[in-house]
């Protein structure tokens, strides 16, 4: 039964737009959560190909040195060959420095961590303690 001055109907309303209140900010947080992991995931997601580029780069660098080492040694030890190697040198300091550069930024991108959503964890904190201490100031 309302009374007179009409309190019941204000109570249930405050109480309904508390609630809608409640569901948005719960929302609003699960999409700041799967925000901050799609970002970390795709940080991770360019390292892991940085790690990959490098890898690449890696092997054709052990193959071009093995060449070089091979056209070095038939320059040194059979006249007339030319500088060949020279150019197989010059392909592997080239590929030295794109794995340097790719294993760099890939430690630069995968420095970042696990894919937790970290803001979304502390909004929560503050909430849960926002909440915690209004209910035992009401209570």
């Amino acid at each position: 039964m309302p009374a007179d001055n009409g309190q019941p109907d204000s109570i249930a309303a405050a109480i309904a737009e508390v609630s809608e209140s409640l569901t948005k900010l719960v929302q609003d947080e699960i999409e700041l959560a799967k925000a901050e992991v799609i970002q970390k995931a795709s940080a991770l997601a360019r390292g892991a190909a940085a790690v990959a580029a490098g890898a690449v780069f890696g092997v054709f660098a052990v193959i071009f040195v093995l060449l070089t080492a091979a056209w070095a040694l038939d320059g040194l030890l059979v006249s007339g060959t030319g500088k060949v190697w020279l150019g197989f040198l010059i392909v592997l300091g080239v590929l030295l420095v794109l794995t340097v550069g790719a294993f760099l930024f890939a430690w630069k991108k995968l420095k970042v961590g696990a894919p937790t959503p970290k803001m979304a964890i502390d909004e929560a904190k503050k909430i849960r303690e926002t909440v915690t201490t209004s209910t035992s100031k009401a209570g």
